[in-house]
């Protein structure tokens, strides 16, 4: 890599950061006054007073200007790059639609819908997965086409909204997305990627998200909402699937990174249809709720979890580097003392549940006598 494309990195990493960060205040107001307000009305909700929601329309304005000034819009055979302009145009639709739901909550049907077309214009113009390599023998499988186009639109919409189904705590979707990025921007490097235009996505996106996240992080002033969640999203997926993630780390290393959104959705569609609930319907099972309800507190809960994206992140560039036993080492390990941590605290908790009744029942006495 050479020095200009360095520079194009860092700068583009900086003004994404910049950008987002003085803008959110605007995006605050710009909620409050077209009503686009998130009122607690469940126990989903963890907030107890109104919030903004519009906070993703400052993450995206600073990725959006980030990448019009580094990334390259115009391939060396002065034609347009379609790759970029699918993506530009598609998180475009994907954010209409999020200040569209923000302000008023749209049919979830409808919703995907949309997804599915914004997810589409990007693949018909050559973001998309084209073979996958089979990580034990390293052979390289060469998709049909109309696997390699309804797989990679599938991809899109799915971590679209795998993104936005873990925006449920202060900071959460936006950290994990920046550890994301992060990630996915080594891999590049490592990989020594020559589209300076993906390596200045990734980097605009992670500034952008850090840009929010001190309005974020608990107590949050204000919520990036369906607008930020599923721009996020979409973006990961893109860059997820383009460079050298077209082949073998488009089922790999993408999945590992993206492993806690992913999995956290595919439990909960598992829970639901086990529940016979429609796969759409909110719930409070989701991962964040369930360490909450362990007695975690909100902070815990969130610097926990971003752990865990880290580890699975860091899981992927080990597999990378090496091999995948050395990888799989790393994730069964990060799973013992997940597991172990998990049953210590829920018998810790129970203690306190069990002794809390025994002090309530001592005191109902002292006062019968």
């Amino acid at each position: 890599m050479n020095e200009k494309n360095s520079i194009f990195i860092i700068f583009s990493f900086v003004v994404a950061l910049i950008i987002s960060y003085a803008t959110t205040p605007l995006a605050q107001k710009l909620s409050f006054k077209i009503g686009a307000v998130d009122v607690p009305k469940d126990n989903r909700r963890m907030h107890k007073e109104p919030k903004a929601l519009l906070g993703g329309l400052a993450i995206f304005y600073g990725f959006l200007i980030s990448v019009l000034c580094f990334g390259d819009f115009f391939l060396p055979n002065g034609r347009l790059n379609m790759n970029l302009a699918g993506i530009v145009l598609g998180s475009v639709i994907m954010v209409i639609l999020g200040v569209f739901d923000d302000i008023k909550p749209r049919s979830a049907w409808l919703k995907l819908l949309i997804q599915l077309i914004a997810a589409a214009i990007p693949v018909c113009l050559g973001v998309r997965v084209f073979a996958v390599t089979n990580p034990f023998t390293n052979v390289l499988i060469t998709l049909p086409i109309w696997v390699s186009y309804l797989g990679s639109i599938i991809w899109i919409a799915g971590v679209t909204n795998a993104v936005n189904l873990i925006d449920g705590l202060d900071g959460l979707a936006a950290g994990v997305s920046s550890i994301a990025a992060i990630a996915l921007l080594s891999v590049l490097l490592i990989e020594h990627s020559f589209s300076i235009t993906l390596l200045v996505m990734t980097a605009a996106l992670a500034g952008a998200c850090f840009g929010f996240l001190p309005y974020n992080f608990n107590p949050a002033k204000l919520f990036m909402g369906d607008t930020g969640a599923t721009f996020l999203g979409y973006i990961l997926a893109c860059i997820s699937i383009q460079g050298p993630f077209k082949t073998y780390v488009a089922f790999t290393v993408p999945l590992l990174v993206l492993g806690l959104p992913i999995f956290d959705t595919l439990f909960a569609i598992i829970r639901r249809l086990l529940k016979g609930q429609p796969i759409m319907a909110p719930d409070r099972g989701h991962l964040h709720h369930r360490l909450i309800d362990r007695g975690f507190s909100h902070k815990k809960t969130v610097i926990i979890l971003y752990g865990l994206s880290a580890m699975l992140a860091i899981s992927a560039i080990v597999m990378l580097l090496t091999d995948i036993t050395r990888a799989l080492i790393l994730l069964v390990s990060v799973v013992i003392v997940g597991l172990f941590a998990f049953t210590l605290t829920s018998r810790t908790r129970d203690e306190a549940d069990n002794n809390e009744e025994a002090c309530e029942e001592k005191a109902d006495e002292i006062e019968k006598q």
